[in-house]
């Protein structure tokens, strides 16, 4: 039987039954109004821009990963390894981020991961299948599930904005560790990818409002 996947209707209906046992997610589902899907395509290439996201500003990486589908086409594994390490590079990539997609591209040319699979497999087979690969991480493999699968609970404790807006919303004293922030999360299984837009769609507000 294949995951269950959030659409645009479920994840409406989440942010309501959440807005309801939570008041502080209820503030935002009033203010901001549902959170968006932000669905991914599968694939190599969204692979490579959650690598490239790792510790940087979406921003940054959205910039290096055009240039880098600009100037590598077709943007393959195949075309990825004839071009090279050199070629990444040049392009701006640091030395460690060219080494990880170097390795992902080795390992779906090697059949080591088989990306088809992945929708069929659960949320723990998703993870270890990933996390299997040199670069992609846990955080790297909960992005992958919640945008690119769309699991409905899956919850990435190690994200920096989903702490930082965590600390706002809850009022709390500090930044949640990522233990202290799964803690934070329990109540709102089985639905906590749901939890996860709407914190960050705070954040993401907040942001502008404070430029």
């Amino acid at each position: 039987m294949k995951p269950t996947q959030l659409t645009e209707q479920s994840l409406a209906r989440a942010a309501k039954t959440l807005a309801g046992q939570d008041p502080d997610l209820a503030a935002i589902l009033e203010r901001l109004g549902t959170p968006p899907l932000w669905a991914r395509p599968a694939g190599f290439a969204t692979l490579v821009k959650i690598i490239l996201e790792q510790q940087v500003s979406l921003a940054s990486a959205a910039s290096l990963f055009g240039r880098l589908k600009q100037n590598t086409t077709p943007f393959t594994p195949a075309r990825v390894l004839e071009l090279g390490e050199t070629h990444l590079k040049s392009l701006g990539l640091t030395r460690q981020k060219t080494s990880y997609c170097i390795h992902l591209a080795e390992a779906l040319r090697d059949k080591r991961l088989r990306l088809s699979r992945l929708p069929l497999m659960t949320d723990e087979e998703v993870k270890a299948a990933l996390m299997g690969i040199k670069g992609l991480g846990s955080w790297s493999a909960d992005v992958y599930l919640l945008m690119v699968l769309r699991r409905p609970d899956i919850w990435p404790a190690g994200d920096l904005a989903l702490a930082t807006a965590a600390l706002n919303v809850k009022r709390l004293q500090q930044r949640p560790t990522p233990e202290a922030l799964t803690k934070l999360a329990e109540p709102w299984r089985p639905v906590r990818s749901v939890a996860a837009r709407m914190l960050w769609q705070h954040y993401l507000a907040r942001r502008t409002e404070v430029r």
